[in-house]
């Protein structure tokens, strides 16, 4: 069960073990779906149309573009970015699912609400999305740059990166695309948490007594389809965040096409529209939700696993 239950919490779980369980699981998961991350990020980056038919397009689909990307940089370049996104998982995955159990631990103490409803774990899990997201913002962006540059590379190091963003671009750059991260973040991270909790009462009720038995495929099979619910919802919000978050790096765009300015999220919007359509709000929606489904799916997969494993080792001692 992730988030607070009366009914099931007896688990003597720490925060600290929470904490831990949330920054694993954003581990295992980052190692696991980066390729279709840095795909996805190419995807949503592109000016072209993704479409054979456009000769300027350098990507137009899935495997075309893991193809090209292997011939041209090698297969480490799907791990591009590696490292600092390695550092957002397992900061984000510590303080949003932290921030989750206290949250709907709050609500129930508040006597407000039940708190296995769609809202309350719509409204916590954007809330505890927001302050993670808070937390490691600029480490995302430093994920997003390594993750856009082609070859040769403008940053070589992590601390290049940093340091060369800082001198060149200011301190307020590690913060490029906040608040459509903001905007953005919230329904996803609270469709996922209420979407899980539904899809997961969904299963009980459809599936036979047998078939309840396997807990672990049912984590990942609610977790998939909570993530793919959530990014179609969300999609075009993700997108104008890391077409600002690389605003002041063009330069380094130029071998994969036309690159824009943007002045800010609406701006954004309103160029996206005029020149690619209303298709463009949607670029990279492919691989993004075939990367949503596994990511949420292992997110929450690997967050009960350990959860649970956590609360195994306490009955054992005890």
């Amino acid at each position: 069960m992730v988030g607070y239950d009366p009914k099931t919490d007896g688990r003597n779980v720490s925060n600290f073990e929470v904490a831990v369980a949330g920054s694993v699981s954003g581990l295992v998961t980052r190692a696991l779906i980066s390729p279709l991350d840095v795909i996805k990020i190419r995807f949503q980056l592109q000016i072209e149309r993704l479409s054979r038919s456009d000769p300027n397009a350098k990507y137009h689909g899935i495997l075309q573009a893991a193809r090209q990307i292997l011939q041209e940089e090698g297969p480490t370049a799907f791990w591009k970015g590696h490292i600092p996104a390695q550092l957002l998982s397992i900061g984000y995955g510590a303080v949003q699912f932290l921030s989750f159990e206290m949250l709907t631990e709050l609500v129930h103490r508040a006597n407000v609400r039940d708190t296995s409803d769609f809202s309350v774990h719509f409204v916590c899990g954007g809330l505890s999305a927001c302050m993670a997201t808070l937390t490691v913002h600029p480490v995302d962006v430093l994920r997003t740059r390594f993750a856009a540059q082609g070859e040769p590379k403008v940053y070589k190091t992590l601390r290049d990166a940093v340091t060369t963003m800082y001198r060149t671009e200011g301190s307020l750059v590690f913060y490029r695309g906040l608040t459509p991260t903001l905007i953005a973040i919230f329904p996803y991270a609270g469709f996922q948490f209420s979407f899980y909790n539904s899809l997961k009462h969904m299963y009980e009720w459809v599936m036979p007594a047998e078939g309840k038995k396997n807990g672990n495929f049912k984590n990942l099979l609610c977790g998939s389809g909570a993530g793919v619910i959530s990014k179609t919802l969300t999609y075009p919000l993700d997108l104008f965040k890391k077409r600002l978050q690389v605003r002041g790096f063009e330069q380094a765009r130029v071998t994969f096409g036309q690159v824009r300015s943007y002045k800010g999220l609406l701006d954004c919007a309103k160029q996206v529209l005029q020149e690619e359509g209303a298709q463009g709000f949607f670029k990279g929606l492919s691989p993004s939700l075939l990367k949503s489904a596994l990511a949420t799916g292992f997110m929450f997969f690997w967050y009960e696993f350990f959860y649970n494993f956590f609360h195994h080792m306490k009955k054992e001692d005890s």
